[in-house]
């Protein structure tokens, strides 16, 4: 190969690993900004995938699934190692977690079974040493035939020259020594080799993987393998399938055992051999922080309060933080209005442009900084090792709605976005799981609820906005578990399921990290604002906007006008100070008139008439028509509750414009807080809906979602505002 074709190949790095042995941590130094995400072809699974240049060579890094073995039980082992095998990369980095090196190497063995180039990236290597943990890496090289290198993922320690050590396996023409791999007992070789010989003699030249592992499997009775063969003419697969049964039975004779098993204990066996070569632990070990940190966070008398307290705190940030950077983006957002305003002429498209797009899209985007803040404060809990903390605390609760801790993940998952949080239940294992934790999860309050809360607790709860939103929240989790409860004890009954969450080790989060997670769910809100918000913001105005003819009660011009020539008949016979009070009071006055003008003139739009036609079904939860019609274009979209509120009653272009006219209109705070349980619990967005309905394969199960948490919406509104009203809070 020349130097030329050299520089010109694109190397595929496959990325392959436990869960929590930093591979994410990794694949971000690697790629930075540089990634796609989406899902593998024909599931949800999270896929990723970078480019880089590294070396004078184009380098195309896939990060699989994580997961503790190949062995074809869920869709995250199915995907992995379908993609090494199908896929064929040039080199799959396998990312060890150094500081428990003989559960990482399970995963490692049977990758390198596959007959592919294979690195060990020993990482976490710093928490190793934390534990008085010392790995002969030369050593284990040698055993394995393979390269190892140490690194620290979250310190971008080592990445460089594992990118390095990559490309030279990559680029050489090294093929991995049969000697070096698991060797199983006698019998197991002996079954092996039979197989092996019918499928070479049966299939040649047809046979889709390496002889050898083919056999293995068809011993271990992999269905993914035998479905795969099935694909050949029956004839030529037939003998294979024959003598891998008589061989399967041959060998649950001898050792009272399934084959998988065996062939398990002998990859352990293996293993075993390789750590004691390999694997030193001083006799003085520091301290375990991570244990001892466990010690608090997860003890069951404080560990839950501890929980709630950090919840309250990320909201309580997210309200507090965000309150500066809103404020300069409403003054930008209200600089951009007036700027339009001034030089536009009057007509039409002026009137879309200020209050169609810029008072829509203008009073959502304001709230960026809070999104940001939220992500920025989950990624915190993610890479510190803390989520995982915080299912296992709900273990106990999950248990209680005849689910587990696992299922908490998803519900986690959607306080960011509600679309990805259903998709990840396919990771569980029980139909009724993933059908009950999808009829539970949209009461999880996504970050498109966010600034609905902002907006309606800043304006009527002033100080105390951070701690009526986690209020609403904990609603939310409330209510999840007593939907569970009843679910599970009629519509999905059965049996509480085993759950073996694991804690990975406490990190210290870095910077970039933190930064690459935030972002890479807020480019998702800001999607939303290019697109849905803008559209729906349009729909909204021209609603609004027609019918132009409007039959006014007064002749409001004629009293504007007539307001201005009464206050300025004043003004040359007074002195300087008397001036500006009238100056004062006209405007007051003819801001009055020109409110009561928009007010009347969006009552008798076609969006005034769906309002008033909706008012008996929300007058009782203490919502107004406005409210009502907000609520309604809600089901596109949640931010676009604010946006429509934004179109409704905003009445000028200042700063806390919505904010003001919020506060002069019918809304109660007890009123407000309704609204707010309203828009936690009722239907979910079209998106979420279309998941729903993609997830659960059924048009009923979607329906029956819309139906009840609309119907459970209505109801918790009512008794909170009817509830209050009584109570003397209205």
């Amino acid at each position: 190969m020349t130097v030329a074709e050299q520089t010109e190949k694109q190397l595929t790095i496959a990325l392959a690993g436990n869960p929590n042995a930093g591979k994410t941590s990794i694949f971000n130094h690697i790629t930075g900004t540089r990634q796609k995400v989406g899902n593998w072809p024909g599931v949800t699974v999270e896929k990723k995938e970078g480019h880089v240049r590294k070396e004078g060579r184009d380098l195309r890094i896939v990060d699989l699934p994580g997961t503790y073995s190949l062995t074809p039980f869920s869709i995250e082992e199915i995907v992995a190692r379908n993609y090494i095998l199908d896929e064929n990369p040039d080199v799959v980095v396998v990312i060890i977690d150094a500081s428990n090196l003989e559960r990482s190497l399970y995963l490692a063995t049977q990758i390198r079974e596959l007959d592919c180039r294979v690195v060990f990236a020993l990482n976490m290597a710093d928490v190793a040493r934390t534990r008085g943990i010392k790995i002969d890496a030369d050593k284990l090289a040698e055993l394995l035939d393979l390269p190892v290198v140490f690194t620290v993922g979250n310190k971008n320690e080592g990445i460089d020259a594992l990118l390095r050590k990559a490309i030279e396996l990559a680029e050489s023409d090294h093929t991995p020594h049969q000697q070096r791999k698991v060797k199983y007992n006698k019998d197991l070789e002996k079954a092996i080799a039979a197989v092996q010989k019918v499928v070479v003699a049966d299939l040649g030249d047809e046979l889709p993987y390496a002889a050898r592992w083919t056999a293995i499997k068809l011993v271990e009775d992999d269905k993914i393998v035998k479905e795969r063969l099935l694909e050949k003419p029956t004839e030529l697969s037939r003998q294979a399938f024959e003598e891998a049964a008589r061989q399967r039975q041959l060998l649950m004779e001898r050792f009272d055992e399934e084959p998988e098993i065996l062939t398990t204990d002998e990859r352990y066996g293996f293993i075993a051999g390789i750590i004691k070569e390999v694997h030193m632990t001083a006799i003085q070990q520091r301290v375990d922080i991570s244990r001892n940190i466990d010690l608090v966070l997860t003890n069951r008398f404080v560990g839950f309060p501890i929980f709630i307290l950090f919840i309250w705190a990320m909201f309580q940030a997210t309200f507090t933080f965000g309150e500066y950077p809103v404020a300069f983006i409403e003054t930008l957002v209200g600089g951009l209005s007036s700027g339009v305003n001034s030089i536009l002429p009057d007509s039409l498209f002026k009137d879309l442009i200020l209050n169609g797009v810029i008072a829509g899209v203008g009073s959502v985007i304001v709230f960026l900084p809070n999104i940001l803040i939220l992500f920025f404060c989950i990624a915190i809990f993610e890479d510190t090792g803390y989520m995982s903390r915080s299912a296992f605390l709900m273990d106990k609760i999950m248990h209680l709605i005849g689910l587990h801790g696992k299922s908490f993940i998803p519900m986690l998952m959607g306080f960011g976005c509600t679309v990805p949080a259903i998709m990840a239940t396919r990771t569980l294992e029980s139909e009724k799981d993933r059908i009950l934790t999808i009829l539970i999860t949209p009461f999880m309050s996504c970050s498109a609820k966010l600034p609905v809360y902002i907006v309606l607790a800043g304006t009527f709860f002033g100080a105390r906005a951070g701690t009526v939103i986690f209020s609403i929240y904990i609603l939310g989790i409330i209510l999840s578990i007593v939907t569970g409860r009843l679910f599970r004890s009629t519509l999905l009954k059965g049996v509480d399921a085993p759950f073996v969450m694991e804690l990975p080790p406490y990190r210290v989060p870095m910077v970039k990290s933190l930064l690459i997670h935030m972002w890479d769910r807020s480019r998702i809100f800001l999607k939303k604002m290019g697109k849905i918000i803008l559209l729906g913001s349009i729909v909204i105005w021209a609603l609004t906007a027609f019918p132009r003819h409007v039959n006014f009660s007064m002749d409001y011009d004629a009293e504007i006008q007539g307001a201005i020539q009464k206050y300025d008949a004043y003004r040359p016979v007074s002195g300087k100070e008397m001036q500006q009070g009238l100056e004062a009071r006209r405007d007051q006055e003819v801001n009055s008139l020109k409110a009561h003008k928009a007010a009347e003139r969006i009552e008798q739009s076609y969006i005034g008439r769906l309002g008033k036609w909706v008012t008996p079904v929300f007058e009782p939860i203490g919502i107004d028509w406005r409210g009502g019609v907000a609520l309604l274009t809600g089901f596109v979209a949640k931010e676009i509750v604010v946006s429509t509120m934004g179109v409704l009653y905003a009445v000028d272009d200042e700063p806390d414009a919505l904010e003001r006219a919020l506060a002069s209109s019918t809304l109660t705070p007890l009123a407000a807080f309704s609204m707010m349980v309203f828009v936690l619990l009722y239907l979910p967005c079209l998106s979420t809906v279309a998941a729903i309905r993609r997830e659960t394969g059924s048009y009923k199960w979607m329906t029956f979602s819309i139906v009840y948490t609309t119907s459970v919406a209505w109801v918790v509104s009512f008794i909170v505002y009817q509830g209050g009203r009584l109570l003397g809070y209205a």
